[in-house]
């Protein structure tokens, strides 16, 4: 057995044991600043790992498989959030971020209705001091209340929560900005002078008077309007995340022993068990069809725009549809171990995963806070110790805590991961990290496998040729020597193989095929076996036909099958070839245009195949490939991996596509690793990004996207972070009025998640396989 080596990624050793991975739900974060406290606060626990992600409020935990759910949740509590169990196998169908948007949009609404008559008065009053009359003020502080206390509550709720656990936040800079802006406005209120005149309508608009009323609810609205804004825009994110998980129904019927039907939860039903699926219904998990017949549609896990016909003894993938028919299925996978689900793990675990970059903002966020309290309240004394009055001296330390709040740094990678990993979904692209996302940017190389990568994997006997000479005696004659060919081929899983035994079903239909012993199989060259006393290979002409040749009309038979990019392969009969075999596998609809597309963006396409040069250049010719520069032909299975390290050695970054299980050390040696969809599970363990549709422009949508997505994140990160560097030092110096302050806050946010929901618009190239793309936009690359 080939052992896969990852060239790329370090290994525990042999015999450590796996920590027990919890996933937990976390509310009431409201920065990058929370999820911080969350992460050192769990990461204090012996034996504990934790990440917590503030874009998908969810905290991944690695700890002891004694460790107590419970004790983690608890510890989270301590912290001053809430904390539960989150399904690790289906991600939640429900919207809570919609429902964050509802709520905040009642509290948006009061504010925005009381706040517009409070600004209003307040300029008046300070433009026009003879339009004040005796108590002005109390009415001022009425309309203001409500917006102050209810409207900016779950601010203030979190600010005291932090507080009383020794921790600040973003709602920490909010809170205490919004409390002083209003303290500072009733203690004036107080205190004030009817009588007193400004010096001119901008120093009036500017100051206003020294009531800051309309400050405290211009900045809770502004604060309210940009989560208001950026809920909706996460819910709209996280719309493919629901869409896959809304694929799994709620209930399956299924067949009792006495005959008998029971309809039970999805989440109740056993491997084994069978269930029926009719017309409109969704396949409840994966399995395999006993009886029946239907049209299923799998365009959402495949993007096969045509319904597939399904017989008994095919295999149905949960969460696709039954367009007609009715079906008998026996479930072999439930649960987290159906394709839906784990296609679904997949996006959640890259969503959950953090990078470097993503970690070294979190740590400045957890700094920032505190370090802005102090820049705040040493801007006030400053400019009060300078001579200033106590007015200016205030408003410049507020404008300092509200323009420094951190929201766009913690949300400038987690959101354009969440939109990208969800686009990726929507076109059939299944990330395993963020980490892809770094190495697909520099990709320069694309390495293809041939058959069932640039072929279909389906391979069809075009002819099946015996010698004239061959003489098995009783034992096995000419006639038998099909049966014998696709009995040995029955036991590889190769998809030259399938063929062979497919082309005996077609003619014998469920005739049995003759028992084998001795099965033997040479990685790259063939299968043998006994066949009633006699030895019986199929394989490579170079493997079978050493010191013999067949007749010449076999010769050019599989010169003729070379010349259309099919295989000859050789049946031999102790020792002896006596039959030609020739198989077609045809390129992929979509193999040319992948091809062309990754070569206008000035991506070097190679192939990597283990047929022989005549076989491999005609496939070649045919999408595109240039020969022989870009061929290499003839290639056991044992050494792909040298071959793909031959050509990173030379400076090229390596993508590696592939499908089967000799592809999968190639596929962990790459730079990055693509496994086709319909490939087998261990080339899917190898890969890092799983393209589950069968269209090979998807590759060239996975590349695109990756590319997108860190220009996006870069675009993120200089925005955060320049916002930050240019926007305090002008609100120290008193260059902005809080409620410029609350507002560019609020936009430098806005600004961030706009820029990563550009990301959905993001691929969908046409092709001969995907006619009427969902989004006919093509990914740009840079």
């Amino acid at each position: 057995m080939t052992e896969v080596v990852d060239d790329r990624r370090g290994g525990g050793a042999v015999g450590t044991p796996v920590p027990h991975r919890v996933e937990l739900s976390v509310t009431g974060m409201s920065c990058a600043a929370c999820a911080a406290r969350v992460e050192r606060r769990l990461n204090k626990l012996p034996e504990v790992s934790a990440s917590v992600n503030y874009a998908t409020r969810t905290a991944v935990v690695s700890a002891s498989p004694g460790a107590s759910v419970d004790a983690l949740c608890a510890e989270v509590e301590k912290a001053g959030y809430a904390a539960s169990p989150k399904d690790p196998v289906v991600a939640e169908a429900g919207d809570e971020d919609a429902d964050t948007a509802r709520l905040l949009f009642r509290r948006l609404i009061v504010a925005v209705a009381l706040f517009i008559p409070v600004a209003d008065l307040s300029i008046l009053f300070s433009v026009m001091p003879s339009a004040r009359f005796t108590g002005w003020q109390w009415l001022l502080l009425v309309l203001a209340a409500p917006v102050v206390l209810w409207c900016a509550y779950p601010m203030h709720r979190a600010c005291w929560r932090g507080l009383r656990h020794g921790s600040t936040s973003m709602d920490t800079l909010v809170s205490t900005g919004i409390i002083t802006a209003s303290a500072w406005s009733v203690y004036s209120m107080l205190t004030m002078d009817d009588q007193r005149t400004t010096t001119g309508v901008w120093d009036a608009v500017t100051n206003v008077d020294t009531l800051y009323f309309e400050v405290a609810c211009g900045v809770t609205v502004f604060i309210l309007a940009g989560r208001y804004f950026e809920a909706r825009a996460k819910s709209t994110a996280g719309r493919a995340m629901r869409s896959l998980a809304g694929m799994v129904p709620g209930e399956v019927e299924v067949l009792l022993r006495d005959g008998g039907t029971m309809t039970i939860p999805t989440g109740e039903l056993k491997v084994g068990q069978r269930f029926t699926v009719r017309p409109g219904q969704r396949v409840a998990a994966d399995g395999r069809v006993v009886d029946g017949s239907a049209g299923v549609d799998t365009s959402a896990m495949t993007g096969e725009s045509r319904p597939v016909t399904v017989r008994p003894g095919d295999r149905v993938t949960g969460g696709t549809v039954a367009t007609d028919g009715w079906l008998l299925v026996e479930a072999t996978d439930v649960g987290e171990d159906t394709r839906l689900a784990g296609m679904i793990r997949l996006v959640d675990e890259a969503q959950q995963e953090k990078g470097s970059t993503q970690r070294l903002a979190d740590r400045i966020s957890a700094v920032f806070v505190p370090c802005v309290m102090v820049l705040a309240v040493g801007t006030g004394l400053v400019w009060f110790l300078t001579g200033t009055d106590a007015t200016e001296a205030v408003t410049n330390a507020i404008a300092v805590l509200i323009i420094a709040c951190p929201c766009a740094l913690g949300l400038a990678i987690p959101m354009a991961l969440m939109v990208a990993t969800g686009r990726g979904a929507e076109l059939g692209i299944f990330v395993k990290g963020t980490g892809a996302f770094d190495v697909s940017r520099s990709v320069d190389t694309v390495i293809f496998d041939k058959t069932g990568t640039l072929t279909t994997g389906q391979p069809t006997v075009e002819f099946f040729r015996v010698v004239d000479s061959f003489d098995g005696g009783e034992e096995l004659d000419g006639t038998d020597l099909l049966a014998a060919a696709a009995a040995v081929e029955d036991a590889s899983g190769h998809p030259v193989s399938r063929a062979v035994v497919r082309r005996y079903r077609e003619l014998h239909g469920d005739t049995p095929l003759p028992e084998i012993t001795e099965f033997h199989a040479s990685h790259g060259q063939g299968v043998g076996a006994t066949v009633n006393g006699h030895r019986v290979q199929v394989g490579s002409t170079a493997w079978l036909c050493t010191g013999q040749s067949l007749p010449p009309d076999h010769l050019a038979d599989a010169e003729r099958i070379r010349r259309q990019g099919g295989t000859f392969i050789v049946v031999a009969v102790d020792g002896r070839p006596v039959a030609g075999i020739g198989v077609v596998d045809e390129p992929r609809a979509s193999a040319a245009s992948a091809v062309e597309q990754l070569q206008a963006r000035g991506i070097h396409c190679m192939m990597l195949t283990g047929d022989d040069p005549v076989t491999a250049r005609a496939l070649a010719a045919q999408v595109g490939i240039d020969w022989p520069d870009d061929v290499i032909a003839g290639v056991l299975p044992a050494d792909k991996v040298g071959t793909v390290r031959r050509i990173r050695s030379t400076g090229a970054r390596a993508a590696m596509v592939g499908d089967g299980v000799n592809d999968a050390p190639a596929l962990a040696a790459a730079d990055l690793g693509l496994a086709v969809g319909t490939g087998t599970d261990v080339a899917q363990d190898a890969a890092d990004i799983i393209v589950v549709r069968d269209d090979l422009t998807t590759v060239v949508d996975a590349l695109g996207l990756a590319r997108a997505t860190g220009r996006t994140i870069r675009g993120n990160l200089v925005w955060a972070f320049g916002y930050n560097v240019a926007a305090i030092p002008l609100a120290m110096s008193g260059l902005l009025n809080p409620l410029v302050a609350s507002l560019a806050m609020a936009f430098s946010s806005l600004f961030v998640v706009g820029n990563s929901l550009r990301l959905r618009r993001v691929g969908g190239h046409p092709s001969p396989e995907r006619p009427s793309p969902e989004n006919p936009e093509v990914a740009t690359w840079g």
